[in-house]
């Protein structure tokens, strides 16, 4: 073909599209197949309509084939039926021949059973439990993950997916975010139809560390390249005069380019020499269709008409029975149709027009009463199908003006929205919500319906705008209002993170309260609990014993349910007693799952909590069974935070030797878990970084975790770590100055329960900078906060800070209450927090008895090596030196030849993360000489350089 080098062979008569030459796009075609053949990889193929898209990905796929890789193909259509992942499921159906044995197929993949019948018996089983259309969604990515490995090389292309609905777009997002090896995904659309700046897929798409990816955007043909096609098709004819012609008709647009010499090429070259005279047809490609269908015959003629009011492919015995043909003349009609190059084959018995722009124009040629027709014809034959195309029946009803298609609109809207087609539902809810006149009672429910559907869209800013927009129509009830604001603060707080969603929770509460009790109460619980910072404690506990009284005016059981489980989640501030009991109250059986859902959302928070607080040994207990309610109501969206849990136990838990496999794999599974890096296990890494000497690396995750929510409870660790940097440095100012934020938020919202390290930092500081009556005042403040709560970490904590108080000028006291801090952590289960507080223990009773503080020195040095906490152990062993000279071996010094010594290893390892000297010296408390030879032995030993070091396993 002529992209590889080639001139095309002339086609004198009878071209469709199909049979011309591939020019003019020889460097994406390279750039396409080059993408491609170093998978996994993410190709995005961009251009306006009729520019070639198709073309270009046929080509490259005709290419791929003949190598040996599999090319399965799905497209996205603008009037679709609600089928979530229609087009990937188009596409996978075409996998049978390459599907390997039952036996070698990932269990998975069961859950596609239901999407692809036509792979009956070539899948495993169905899992018996198939959770809903908003639980399935990550479990449908995985599954298409397994099933495209099971049969790789292979390449998924989606085609036009400016058209996809967003259950679709969410699984391609999800799917580039973790392609297989040796598999590709490519996706064409237009850029005009999207929204202004608007992703492709409505999310950026994330693509995993190793997936490669491109971009091409398709620009018109070069007039060489339009040239080459003419002469290809018309010989002798494509006089220059001719070529600048159709080059100015078609701008360089690759269709309407096609369409004329189509034309051309079916007239008889013999009718005259004379090219120009010949091009004397209509330049729009209206024109250009209106002369070809007007050599069809009546039959051929009618049956393309009824496709162009169909909008969508559809069978031969739809179109015919349509069009008002039998059987035989259908077939007839059809094949004249496909003849002429008028419609085109778009799958098995699927026929259309080979571009949305040529469907347009043929039915913006028909007379009015010819298209009202055509409507009701296509309406009789879509309401004899079984199941009946409800989306179809509902666009057809308004082209005909018929009031009843808000009626129709609202079916296939319920029916849309059931299977978990948002994109569609929305839209035709919007469509509903634009009649003029619509009456008031319609008006609420249409509204209602859309903001409940509009709350689950991935499209966070969109569902805003429109729920926004809702609550500004005219007429719309008070009550109907109150409770479409609740779903807009939903949408505010849980997707898109804003504060200001708060304000629209207290609207919508007031709004409610005497109209709506159970739902006000609901909001006024969320109101009480939501983590934004904006609000007191006493603010907070108003707001509860306010739903509380809510509640004994209504039975409803989902709001005695989520009322129930938020206070609970308010209590976990405090770390009330009362917890366990009122968790063991919660129901574990119900026949709304959403019942089931508060009982699971507040064993998981009660977990997250029981982490703050030092229960170490509950978290597990409310964890697995918050997960296990949430796999039985096929409720996914705790399972990031329950893995997050386990892995937080590791590190608390003194495990790190596990620590960074498991980080990595719980990367691996949540690939778009906001999680991973911010909160409880972004702070996680920042400590156990510090603790390896990594003080850069720490300072910098302690910074994206404040920075990503500084008023949340999950960051208070985090303004603590970076604290405990700034004091390592000397810098008792600077780690005030990071605190302040964090203690106006304790002290609002009574948060001394909570022990991650703010009290001792904060007391630390005041005492480094001579704020005696500072230090003491926060001690007194956090001794009442934690008075009647049950917080062992906050225990020892308290213990903590009172060693550091008295340690000046009692070093005795001091001792015994670093020794009680010890021993809460050591209770716990915290062995890095046990051995911190060790150390300041030997450090007290050094001062009182040299000789026992040096063995005690030497019992917390053990446990920091045996952490692997390199920056800690290196400051027991310059604090052991202070306590008189370390005793020597008699042998002399041992000797490691080329070997490193276990502080070259220590060396190395921070080198290997990207240490610089300053840094290496200031983890080991060495001078930064020392530091120096360090370095220069490890390289000379390892005979490599600092950057060929730099992230190797050492």
């Amino acid at each position: 073909m002529a992209s590889r080098g080639a001139e095309p062979e002339p086609v004198q008569s009878g071209a469709r599209a199909g049979d011309l030459p591939f020019v003019g796009r020889d460097r994406e075609f390279r750039a396409l197949l080059g993408a491609l053949s170093a998978p996994p990889t993410v190709v995005l193929v961009e251009g306006e309509a009729g520019i070639g898209k198709s073309r270009l990905v046929t080509e490259a796929s005709a290419a791929l084939r003949a190598d040996g890789v599999t090319v399965v193909t799905g497209a996205c259509h603008p009037l679709r039926e609600p089928l979530p992942y229609g087009p990937v499921v188009d596409a996978l159906g075409a996998l049978g021949p390459q599907l390997p044995a039952n036996a070698a197929i990932d269990p998975a993949v069961g859950v596609l059973g239901p999407l692809l019948p036509g792979l009956a018996g070539r899948l495993p089983p169905t899992p018996v439990e198939v959770p809903g259309p908003s639980g399935q969604r990550h479990l449908v990515a995985g599954a298409v993950r397994a099933l495209l490995a099971a049969v790789a090389p292979v390449v998924l292309v989606v085609e036009d997916v400016h058209w996809a609905d967003e259950a679709t777009q969410e699984l391609l997002v999800l799917l580039a975010s973790g392609l297989p090896a040796d598999t590709a995904l490519v996706l064409t659309y237009r850029g005009e139809d999207l929204p202004s700046g608007a992703p492709v897929l409505g999310s950026a798409l994330r693509r995993q560390p190793g997936t490669a990816g491109a971009e091409l955007s398709l620009l018109p043909l070069g007039r060489e390249a339009m040239g080459t096609l003419a002469r290809s098709v018309l010989g002798q004819g494509a006089t220059a005069s001719v070529v600048h012609l159709l080059a100015e008709r078609s701008e360089g647009l690759p269709l309407v380019l096609e369409e004329d010499l189509i034309t051309l090429a079916g007239r008889d070259p013999a009718a005259g020499a004379d090219g120009e005279t010949e091009l004397r047809v209509p330049r729009s490609l209206r024109e250009l269709l209106a002369a070809r269908i007007g050599l069809l015959g009546p039959d051929a003629t009618a049956l393309v008409r009824g496709a162009a009011v169909l909008a969508v492919p559809g069978g031969a015995g739809v179109l015919g029975a349509i069009a008002g043909l039998d059987e035989e003349r259908a077939h007839e009609a059809l094949l004249a149709a496909l003849d002429a190059a008028v419609l085109r084959e778009r799958g098995p018995d699927a026929y259309g027009f080979g571009h949305a722009l040529a469907r347009q124009a043929v039915y913006d040629m028909l007379p009015g009463p010819v298209r009202i027709r055509a409507h009701r014809r296509v309406l009789a034959v879509l309401r004899e199908q079984d199941p009946p195309p409800l989306v179809q029946i509902a666009h057809h009803t308004r082209a005909l003006g018929d009031d009843t298609w808000i009626t129709e609109a609202r079916a296939a809207a319920d029916q849309a929205a059931e299977v978990g087609d948002i994109g569609t539902a929305v839209t035709l809810l919007r469509q509903v919500l634009d009649q003029p006149g619509l009456a008031t009672e319609r008006l609420g429910e249409t509204a209602l319906a859309l903001a409940g559907t509009v709350q689950f869209s991935i499209d966070a800013p969109g569902s805003v705008s429109t729920l926004r927009r809702i609550l500004a129509t005219p007429g719309l009830p008070s009550a109907v209002g109150g409770e479409i604001r609740s779903h807009l603060a939903n949408v505010l707080l849980n997707q898109a993170g804003d504060p200001v969603g708060r304000d629209e929770m207290e609207k919508a509460a007031l709004e409610l309260e005497e109209v709506n009790p159970a739902l006000a109460a609901r909001n006024m619980s969320v109101l009480a609990v939501s983590d934004t910072g904006a609000a007191s404690a006493e603010e907070r506990t108003a707001w509860m014993a306010r739903a509380l009284r809510l509640l004994e005016r209504t039975p409803d059981r989902l709001a005695h349910a989520v009322v129930r489980a938020n206070q609970i989640t308010l209590l976990l501030g405090s770390a009330d007693p009362r917890i366990p009991s009122l968790l063991a109250a919660l129901p574990r059986v119900d026949d709304d799952s959403r019942v089931l859902r508060a009982t699971a959302i507040a064993l998981s928070g009660a977990a997250e909590a029981a982490v703050f607080v030092g229960l170490d040994q509950r978290a597990p207990t409310w964890n697995e069974e918050s997960l296990a309610i949430s796999e039985r109501i096929h409720f996914t969206a705790l399972a990031a935070y329950g893995e997050s849990y386990r892995l937080l136990l590791t590190w608390t838990g003194g495990h790190w030797e596990r620590w960074d496999a498991e980080l990595a794999a719980y990367r691996v599974r949540f690939r778009d878990s906001p999680l991973t890096d911010t909160g409880l296990l972004g702070t996680a890494q920042g400590v156990i970084a510090a603790a390896r000497g990594q003080a850069s690396r720490a300072a910098a995750l302690f910074e994206r975790v404040v920075a990503h929510d500084p008023t949340s409870s999950l960051a208070l660790g985090a303004a603590a770590g970076t604290a405990r940097l700034h004091l390592a440095r000397g810098d008792a100012g600077a780690a005030r100055a990071s605190l302040a934020g964090a203690l106006d938020s304790v002290r609002a919202r009574r948060l001394w329960p909570f022990a991650f390290g703010v009290l001792p930092a904060a007391v630390e500081a005041a005492l480094a900078v001579g704020d005696r009556t500072g230090a003491r005042t926060l001690l007194e403040e956090h001794a009442d906060g934690i008075r009647d709560g049950e917080c062992p970490g906050a225990e020892a904590e308290q213990d903590l800070c009172r060693g550091l108080v008295l340690a000046e000028h009692d070093p005795g006291a001091a001792f015994e209450a670093f020794d009680r801090a010890g021993g809460r952590w050591e209770a716990v289960g915290r062995p890095y927090e046990a051995a911190l507080a060790a150390e300041r223990a030997a450090l007290a009773l050094a001062a009182v008895d040299p000789w026992d503080g040096r063995a005690r020195f030497g019992r917390v040095l053990a446990a920091f090596d045996a952490l692997g906490a390199t920056s800690d152990g290196s400051r027991c062993r310059r604090r052991l030196r202070t306590l008189g000279p370390v005793p020597t071996n008699p042998r002399g010094r041992t000797g490691y030849g080329d070997e490193l010594s276990p502080r070259e290893r220590e060396v190395a390892a921070l080198l290997a993360a990207g240490e610089g000297n300053r840094d290496i010296a200031a983890a080991l408390f060495v001078s930064p000489r020392t530091a120096e030879h360090h370095v220069a032995a490890v390289l000379r030993k390892l005979r490599t350089t600092r950057a060929a070091l730099r992230g190797k396993d050492t």
